[in-house]
């Protein structure tokens, strides 16, 4: 990333967030922008494949927090004419007397201390300030990935492999990424290979940015591919099969490191990041680690006891027994048949009782609940609730 792109370029705006948006706002404006811009959805739209590329590069910067934090610093620093030296240069005042090489991680003696800010600032900025032209490009991570899967419930709680489309930049395969279409370019004239070019800036100090003739490659195709129009870089799609682990829960992040956009010049992929879609189930629910499920009992197994069968995900039933005089509502817990943990232990099953009423009776069963009725006559459910009622 060039200096000019990192202190000019304003990723709040492409993302359309505030400067004190939260992680969750940027996270929710970059899919929305992304799903609108990917190029699986606008084939042969340039301009959406830019804008896609653009909305990736900002976010790349603000979701990571460390250099989200790089970045507002520069922003403040440079957007507000910091180190700027006065007429006359270094020398005027006696006072300006120190090394941007130093203070930004290049310099000899200025190591990583960066003079005063940590290693923050010369992480970002190590490489683009120098005294020469004699910066090298350095190899380039690939960019950040994301990207959406949708599971049943039952992949959810027990894992899956699924395959996973993705479109991203790479080298061009026409060329080899080299961009010429015969593989034999030339070194640029203008930064003599390096990528580079430095402009004076005064009081001693130069500034590199990447070569606008090259635009930071260091070569210039005789013969531009006619695929990639000589930038070495295109648009690749290609899918994998990815393991989402067990016990997954609906809209959490998977990292994939590594599993991104391939590196330029040697450098390393960048990361996958996986956003997962739960679907739900006929009968079970989900609380965390553990399955929920409801089970209707007749009124004489609450109220005498029983031994009843429940249904478990993918496994045989489990017996429970009903204590005497259950009351509708009561949840029970059946162990170790829940969802998959992290380490591999399994959560409870919860179950909640539910007491069905009759909708039609035999004579004999009328006669009986008849008989019930007689034999509790003297006893009022609603006492207690009227009692209450009362003293408030």
């Amino acid at each position: 990333m060039s200096t000019k792109d990192f202190v000019e370029k304003d990723y709040y705006k492409v993302l359309g967030v505030p400067k004190d948006a939260t992680e969750a706002e940027i996270k929710k404006a970059y899919r929305k922008l992304a799903r609108e811009n990917h190029p699986d959805a606008n084939k042969g739209d340039a301009k959406a494949e830019e804008r896609f590329k653009e909305i990736s590069e900002a976010n790349d910067i603000l979701a990571d927090p460390k250099r989200r934090k790089e970045y507002d610093e520069a922003r403040a620093l440079f957007g507000s004419g910091g180190f700027r030296p006065g007429p006359g240069g270094a020398g005027a005042g006696g006072s300006f007397n120190f090394d941007l090489g130093d203070l930004f991680g290049g310099g000899a003696q200025g190591g990583g201390a960066g003079g005063g800010f940590g290693g923050g600032l010369g992480d970002v900025f190590g490489g683009l300030f120098n005294r020469g032209a004699g910066t090298r490009t350095q190899p380039r991570r690939g960019q950040d990935i994301e990207s959406e899967v949708s599971l049943n419930f039952t992949e959810a709680v027990d894992g899956a492999t699924v395959p996973l489309r993705m479109s991203s930049s790479a080298a061009c395969k026409a060329c080899s990424g080299t961009g010429d279409k015969n593989g034999t370019p030339r070194v640029c004239p203008t930064c003599v290979g390096t990528g580079q070019v430095s402009h004076g800036s005064g009081g001693g100090f130069s500034l590199t940015d990447p070569c606008p003739d090259c635009k930071g490659r260091g070569l210039i195709p005789e013969n531009p591919c006619d695929t990639c129009k000589g930038s070495g870089r295109a648009t690749s799609s290609r899918t994998m099969q990815v393991r989402i682990p067990a016990g997954v829960s609906d809209g959490q992040r998977i990292r994939l490191r590594g599993k991104g956009a391939p590196g330029e010049r040697g450098g390393p992929g960048g990361d996958l990041y996986v956003v997962v879609h739960v679907g739900s189930h006929p009968v079970f629910g989900r609380k965390g680690d553990n399955l929920t499920v409801t089970v209707p009992v007749s009124f004489d197994e609450a109220a005498l006891g029983a031994e009843v069968k429940v249904p478990t995900l993918g496994g045989p039933p489990v017996t429970l027994k009903l204590p005497a005089g259950t009351p509708n509502g009561r949840t029970m817990r059946a162990r170790g048949k829940g969802a998959v943990r992290k380490d591999g232990t399994r959560g409870d099953l919860l179950v909640t009782v539910e007491v069905t009423v009759p909708t039609q009776l035999d004579d004999k069963a009328r006669e009986a609940l008849e008989s019930y009725r007689a034999a509790t006559a003297g006893e009022d459910p609603r006492a207690e609730l009227f009692k209450a009622a009362k003293g408030a």
